[in-house]
């Protein structure tokens, strides 16, 4: 039999060994955790970009189709001025600025349109305040009709439902090409007169 000396000896052996694979270990987990940090950046990076992306894309498909809506839906043949991405700064509050997808004028009715990839009612929120400040962000366009229009590829019944309460036209993918899926229910209940001043 083993010496009580010797089997001490061999635990302390393997005390060692076990505490030198602890500190191993626990230096791989570090390291481990390092590596999964800096892809986990990486991957948030890309996939920021590629949401951003991805915006960009459905505005660029969203665009072409407003002048047909114009057209087909509200009559409106002439466009005077067309801009995508326009950026503006608040009139009142310099400090303030607002990117519209688009703007469509005409010579009594501007078209805004707002895009998302992801259609959320936060989204629709943040464009009905913008709809009630517009003569702030864009005084030139006083006293003609304002044509809302909410976008993008697809948009769930609740959120069609949402927007046509609020009186905004939601505009998405139908079976062909980009329509106005409840212009039905507001017809033209959705255009925004002009304000009459007091006389």
């Amino acid at each position: 039999m083993p010496e009580i000396a010797e089997i001490q000896e061999r635990v302390s052996d393997l005390e060692a060994v076990l505490a030198r694979f602890i500190v191993r270990t626990e230096q791989i987990l570090e390291r481990m955790e390092i590596e999964a940090k800096r892809d986990r950046r990486e991957w948030n990076k890309r996939w920021g970009e590629l949401a951003n992306r991805l915006g960009t894309v459905v505005e660029d498909i969203v665009a072409p189709n407003i002048p047909r809506i114009a057209q087909d839906y509200f009559g409106l043949l002439e466009i005077e001025d067309f801009m995508v991405r326009r950026k503006v700064r608040h009139k009142r509050d310099r400090a303030r600025r607002r990117e519209f997808d688009v703007i469509a004028v005409g010579e009594d009715w501007v078209i805004i349109n707002e895009t998302k990839a992801t259609p959320r009612i936060e989204y629709i929120h943040d464009f009905v305040k913008a709809l009630e400040e517009i003569e702030d962000y864009l005084p030139e366009y006083r006293g003609k009709r304002i044509i809302p229009i909410f976008a993008s590829l697809y948009m769930g019944e609740d959120v069609v439902n949402y927007l046509t309460r609020h009186r905004i036209y939601a505009m998405a993918m139908g079976d062909e090409t980009m329509d106005l899926l409840n212009f039905a229910a507001l017809g033209d209940e959705g255009v925004r007169r002009p304000r009459t001043s007091p006389e």
